[in-house]
């Protein structure tokens, strides 16, 4: 019996991201994945929160689908938890910077909190 857990695909990770491909994000999510995002818009104490792979996909559309670059600085995986860093530009150099921590379960992401931050 193989009792090895299916790896988290950084690599999907990062093409997705880079390539403003939300179709490959949101394969990375289970179906009852959870999304809480942090930003200006929606603080701590009312963050937004997303839940199943539909809600997210909508999500990872928007943001895809936003005339900006992204590029991800950094992935960390250890075990059942990864984290990454995405950097984003707006065309007129309005820069955001994304923080995650995700959860894993057969190698997709079942939570992932994020924390953004724009230049103001």
């Amino acid at each position: 019996m193989n009792t090895t857990a299916a790896a988290f695909d950084t690599e999907a990770l990062r093409r997705g991201i880079e390539e403003r491909d939300a179709s490959t994000m949101r394969a990375l999510y289970a179906q009852d994945a959870e999304m809480t995002v942090v930003d200006r818009n929606t603080p701590p104490s009312r963050p937004r929160v997303l839940r199943g792979r539909t809600a997210i996909g909508e999500y990872l559309d928007d943001v895809c689908g936003r005339d900006m670059t992204h590029r991800l600085e950094r992935v960390v995986v250890s075990g059942d938890t990864a984290a990454f860093a995405q950097a984003c530009r707006y065309p007129d150099g309005t820069s955001v910077l994304c923080l995650a921590m995700l959860d894993l379960r057969d190698g997709l992401i079942v939570r992932q909190t994020a924390v953004q931050q724009w230049d103001e």
